[in-house]
C-alpha cells in the first residue's frame, strides 16, 4: 500500500485530527520514563553476581533491599555511569556517524510528502556495518575474547546503557525544540510536522514526534536525517554487537562457545544485516513515513532494541546450554519459516510499489482506492492484511528458545560442593569459587529470556492497530471494501 497522496489532498489531510495514541500523555509518560527503569530492572535483576533471577526474589517473605542490592552489585547511583563508557558510546556514535557520511552511497528520494516534494536519502547501513565488523573480527584474531573491545564492552555494561538512555532523552528533546521552526504548513525546506505529533499537549507532543523527517547540517559530515539514521544505526547494529561481547564473555568464562549462544546471534545477525542490506525499504515503513521523531523512536532505536533484543545473549555467556543436533535443526526450523514468510511478504509489497509490472508482482489483483493508491487482495497479502508481522513473530521465537527452562543460581563452591553426580553445573574459568547451577531458579529466568517473544507480540499487534486507524482514515471507505476482502488481521483463519 501506497501513501501516495493527490497534491488537492495534501494540506487537508496533514491538518486531519488525529487524537492520542498509547494512551495520550499517561501512557507517553510511563513508556517515556517507566521502560527505561525497566531496562535497569533486566540488567539488574538478571545478573552474573548471584542469578537470574536475584535469589532473594524466589522468597519474596522474608525479602530485604540491602539483601537485595548485595545480589544486584548496587553501588549506588554513581554505578550507573562513568567517563569511559560515556567516551566509549560517544566514539561508537561518531564512527557510525563517519563512515555513514564518506562511505560510497545509495541516494534515492522518500515517498512524497504530505505538503509536496520529496527528500533524499543516502544509505550506506550495509557497507557501515561490514567495515565495523570487518574491524571487529580483525582485533578479535589478533587478541582472542580478551580483546579491550569485548572486555570493554562487557565491563562497562550499565554505563553504556546509561549514556545510550541520556542520548535519546537528548535527542528527543532537541527534535521537539528545533521543530517550531517549522513553517507550518508549507516549508520553503521541505520540513513538515508529523501529523499527529502537534496535539500542543507538551509531554506527548515530545513522545510521540513533532517534526516528521528532522534534519541538520553537521559541519564536515552535510545533512543528515535524524529518524533515518536512528532507524538502523546505531542500535541495530549495536545488539550484534552486544551478541558478540558476550559470546567473547561465555568463552573467557567457560573456555567454550555453546551452540546455543551461536545460533541465537546468527539469527539475530541474519534478520540485522538483512535490514541493514535492505536499507531503503525503510522508506516504506510507517516509521518514516507518518511517524514524527520523539522519545518514542530515539529510545526504541536507541536503547530498547539493542539492550533488550540481546538478554538471551547475555543470559548464555553466563549460563551455557547446549542444544544438540535435534534442537539446533528444531530452532532453524522455526527461524527459517518465520524468515521466508517476512522477506517474501514484504518484498512482494516493495516490488509492487516501485515498479508493478514486474513479472513477479504483475499478475497480482489489487483494488485502485480514491486517493490514488493500489491495494492488494491476492498473493501474500491478500492472506491477511499485515501478514509481514506474522513472520516476524516467529523468527522471535528463534531468539528465545535457545534458553531452554531458564533459571540459574550462582553459588560459592566452599560453601556448596558439587557433588560427582550434578551434572547441570558449570565452573566459570576465573571462577574464584563460583559456579552456577539451575538450582531454585530453574524456570524463572524464563521472565527475562521469554520477555521478547511475548513484548513482541503485542508490539506487532499494537503496531497492526496503527496501521488500521492509520489507512482507515487515510482509505475511508475504500479501506471498509478491503477489509471485506481481506478479512484477517495478522494470522489468517485465526486473527
Amino acid at each position: 500500500m501506497t501513501l501516495k497522496e493527490k497534491p488537492g489532498q495534501a494540506k487537508a489531510i496533514a491538518e486531519q485530527p488525529h487524537g492520542y495514541e498509547f494512551l495520550g500523555p499517561p501512557g507517553a509518560f510511563v513508556i517515556s520514563f517507566g521502560l527505561p527503569l525497566l531496562v535497569y530492572v533486566f540488567t539488574f535483576l538478571c545478573n552474573d553476581i548471584s542469578g537470574c533471577p536475584a535469589p532473594s526474589l524466589l522468597h519474596p517473605s522474608s525479602l530485604t533491599l540491602d539483601q537485595l542490592k548485595t545480589e544486584v552489585g548496587w553501588t549506588g547511583f554513581s554505578g550507573l555511569l562513568n567517563t569511559q563508557a560515556v567516551l566509549g558510546t560517544l566514539g561508537y556514535y561518531l564512527l557510525s556517524l563517519t563512515l555513514h557520511a564518506f562511505l560510497p552511497a545509495d541516494e534515492t528520494e522518500g515517498t512524497e510528502l504530505r505538503t509536496g516534494g520529496k527528500l533524499k536519502y543516502r544509505f550506506n547501513s550495509f557497507s557501515s556495518a561490514v567495515l565495523i565488523m570487518v574491524g571487529l573480527g580483525a582485533g578479535t584474531v589478533m587478541y582472542g575474547a580478551e580483546w579491550p573491545v569485548w572486555t570493554f564492552i562487557t565491563e562497562n555494561y550499565v554505563g553504556i546503557l546509561t549514556t545510550n538512555i541520556l542520548i535519546s532523552y537528548f535527542l528527543a528533546t532537541y527534535v521537539y525544540l528545533r521543530s517550531f521552526s517549522v513553517k507550518h504548513p508549507k516549508d520553503p525546506s521541505a520540513r513538515e510536522l508529523a501529523a499527529g505529533g502537534h496535539t500542543g499537549n507538551i509531554l506527548y507532543d515530545w513522545f510521540i514526534g513533532r517534526e516528521l523527517n528532522p534534519r541538520i547540517t553537521v559541519p564536515m559530515f552535510g545533512e543528515v536525517d535524524i529518524k533515518a539514521w536512528c532507524e538502523l544505526r546505531p542500535g541495530m547494529l549495536g545488539w550484534i554487537i552486544l551478541d558478540l561481547a558476550f559470546i567473547m564473555k561465555q568463552y573467557r568464562n567457560f573456555g567454550r562457545v555453546t551452540d546455543s549462544i551461536l545460533l541465537i546471534t546468527v539469527a539475530q545477525a541474519v534478520y540485522t544485516f538483512d535490514a541493514l542490506f535492505m536499507e531503503r525499504a525503510i522508506l516504506t515503513t510507517i516509521d518514516i513515513i507518518a511517524d514524527g521523531f520523539g522519545m518514542m523512536l530515539s529510545f526504541g532505536d536507541l536503547v530498547w532494541v539493542p539492550f533488550t533484543y540481546s538478554i538471551q545473549a547475555r543470559y548464555l555467556s553466563v549460563y551455557p546450554v547446549d542444544l544438540g543436533v535435534q534442537g539446533i535443526l528444531a530452532v532453524l526450523a522455526v527461524q527459517g519459516t518465520g524468515y521466508y514468510i517476512f522477506r517474501s511478504v514484504n518484498n512482494e509489497k516493495n516490488r509492487f510499489r516501485t515498479d508493478p509490472t514486474d513479472p513477479r508482482v504483475s499478475h497480482l489483483e489489487f483494488i485502485e482506492t480514491a486517493a490514488g493508491s493500489k491495494l492488494l487482495v491476492s498473493g501474500w497479502w491478500g492472506r491477511a492484511r499485515h501478514i509481514n508481522y506474522l513472520g516476524d513473530w516467529f523468527m522471535s521465537w528463534s531468539y528465545v528458545l535457545p534458553t531452554a527452562l531458564s533459571g540459574y543460581v550462582i553459588q560459592n563452591a566452599v560453601q556448596h560442593p558439587v557433588t560427582a553426580t550434578q551434572t547441570d553445573a558449570f565452573f566459570f574459568r576465573n571462577s574464584y569459587g563460583t559456579y552456577v547451577v539451575p538450582g531454585e531458579a530453574k524456570g524463572w529466568g524464563m521472565i527475562f529470556t521469554y520477555f521478547f517473544m511475548v513484548y513482541f507480540a503485542v508490539l506487532l499487534i499494537h503496531r497492526e492497530r496503527r496501521d488500521e486507524e492509520k489507512c482507515r482514515r487515510k482509505y475511508g471507505k475504500d479501506w471498509d471494501k478491503y477489509c471485506e476482502l481481506v478479512p484477517w488481521r495478522i494470522v489468517p483463519y485465526v486473527y
